[in-house]
């Protein structure tokens, strides 16, 4: 029977596929039906009547009225459509609200999520990414089997309980469609319980007796603990002898680079395939297409109409925006979305850098509020990434987390430089050379650190301060951010959480 489910997802997946290469080549068209289909749902609400969009026709009209704003300018419109207003920023009432993890703040963010936005968005992207995979793999069994995703949590308000908020995991599991949940493990109970610590051991319990999972998703961190905890229930070496069919992992929130190496070491198959996806609160953006190369196809076709603001744009109080078809390769952009979740022109807060056009394909390259550019260096995560993963690769070490910042010129004889809050998970044999060739591979990705690194004229090589094991873990449970939905910041153009992380380094 299953065999049967999967055979005829698989033809569905095909003609899925068929409209994806479509929009590959041809994305203005959609683009501009969800522009119009965006501005025609809204024009009714609060937010649509206050910026006229029964008048606006284009999207040059769309930038007239509508400010670029980011997620302070609206929370108070959440606020109140958290407690039952109707029609603000969209239609009807909204009682989903997915709980950002907020890498770059302390204080939450709470993105509604309507039932179109669920569908349309988050659950089409899914199945866009399905077939992208089954496009490349076409003897995935993922509707035949078993399929792990560690979600997180969710909670009612309190003041008004027909408003649940928590991790879009969670609402995503929640809403899971019949045909999804066949194949889902652990069970729903475990994996919307909202301790943390015991659901990642209870389902160590469950799916460690298990031996017909094929694909698994989650942020890195955490599925790295939850591997080490079935390891040592069972005994085995790796996790092909705990389930010997596994086919994919689907991965997305954080930089992979750091961790890649680690999970070819836990899953030693040349056949396992890595897909990266951008599934993030505010909505489902990307998919990898082409497993060749480390780049993601920008979802144009599922409820999202897309603006970027260029590098030099960042910092400015009314930036200037560019379309689609007007975006350079191998520039930094500021995503902008308008979307079926109520954002109009709004900032997320990620970076991308498009690697090529028709398809349009982009990396993720940090956060506009997570980079370091003290001395004029820009460096963003992206490069940071990429340095620690080929320094672990050419010295034998793997890095769990790490953390950079700013080291501030003190006077007139001293010199800046960047410092790097690292914990290993397996040490380099000698930490220096280890420091010397990080900062060296850093100079050959980014030649503006390189320009002021040169001679150490500008700035001092980076430093490197190792942490023992688990100092990430405390810091994050002690910011009530502890879970897996919440990420490390990986670069601030400050020292607070050099400083933080710092205070957390031996046991308490």
């Amino acid at each position: 029977m299953k065999w049967l489910v999967n055979a005829s997802v698989k033809q569905y997946l095909r003609l899925r596929m068929q409209r994806i290469e479509r929009f590959m080549q041809h994305p203005e068209a959609m683009q501009e039906r969800w522009f119009r289909k965006l501005l025609e749902s809204a024009r009714h609400t609060e937010f649509g009547r206050k910026h006229d969009f029964a008048h606006i026709r284009t999207p040059q009209d769309f930038a007239r009225n509508v400010p670029v704003h980011d997620y302070d300018s609206i929370k108070d419109d959440i606020f109140r459509m958290m407690h039952g207003e109707r029609d603000v920023l969209w239609p009807g009432e909204v009682n989903w609200y997915s709980k950002s993890s907020g890498t770059t703040s302390d204080k939450s963010k709470y993105i509604p999520v309507p039932r179109n936005n669920r569908i349309h968005c988050h659950n089409a992207g899914t199945w866009d990414s399905l077939a992208l995979l089954y496009n490349h793999r076409p003897d995935m069994e993922i509707f035949r089997r078993r399929n792990l995703v560690m979600p997180g949590s969710f909670q009612s308000l309190p003041e008004y309980p027909k408003t649940r908020m928590g991790d879009v995991s969670s609402i995503l599991t929640y809403h899971m469609p019949p045909i999804g949940r066949m194949f889902y493990t652990p069970d729903f109970e475990t994996a919307l319980m909202p301790n943390f610590e015991d659901k990642i051991g209870r389902i160590a319990d469950l799916v460690s007796q298990m031996d017909d999972i094929v694909m698994f998703g989650g942020v890195p961190t955490w599925l790295l603990v939850l591997f080490r905890m079935i390891l040592e229930k069972t005994g085995r070496q790796n996790m092909l002898e705990v389930w010997p069919r596994l086919q994919a992992y689907m991965h997305g929130g954080v930089g992979f680079e750091p961790y890649r190496q680690t999970f070819r070491e836990l899953i030693p198959s040349d056949s396992f395939v890595y897909q990266e996806i951008y599934n993030a609160s505010e909505g489902y953006f990307g998919a990898q297409c082409d497993f060749d190369r480390h780049d993601m196809l920008l979802l144009v076709d599922n409820g999202v109409f897309y603006e970027f603001i260029p590098m030099e744009e960042w910092e400015k109080e009314h930036p200037k925006t560019v379309l689609l078809p007007d975006v350079k390769p191998g520039r930094d952009y500021a995503i902008v979305i308008s979307a079926n979740n109520g954002l109009w022109r709004y900032m997320p807060g990620d970076t991308v850098v498009f690697t090529r056009k028709y398809p349009f394909c982009f990396q993720i390259s940090g956060r506009t509020k997570q980079f370091i550019n003290a001395f004029g260096e820009e460096v963003m995560v992206g490069d940071t990434d990429k340095a620690l993963a080929e320094t672990c690769r050419q010295l034998d070490a793997v890095v769990s987390e790490y953390t950079a910042g700013p080291i501030y010129i003190k006077n007139e004889n001293s010199k800046g430089g960047h410092e790097w809050v690292v914990e290993f998970e397996k040490a380099p044999a000698d930490l220096d050379r280890f420091n010397q060739m990080l900062d060296e591979t850093l100079q050959r990705i980014n030649s503006d650190y390189e320009a002021k690194r040169f001679r150490g004229m500008a700035l001092d090589r980076l430093r490197l301060k190792p942490v023992p094991p688990g100092t990430f873990h405390r810091w994050m449970k002690a910011r009530g951010k502890f879970g897996n939905q919440n990420k490390v910041p990986r670069l601030a153009n400050h020292r607070q959480y050099l400083e933080d992380v710092l205070r957390y380094a031996s046991p308490r």
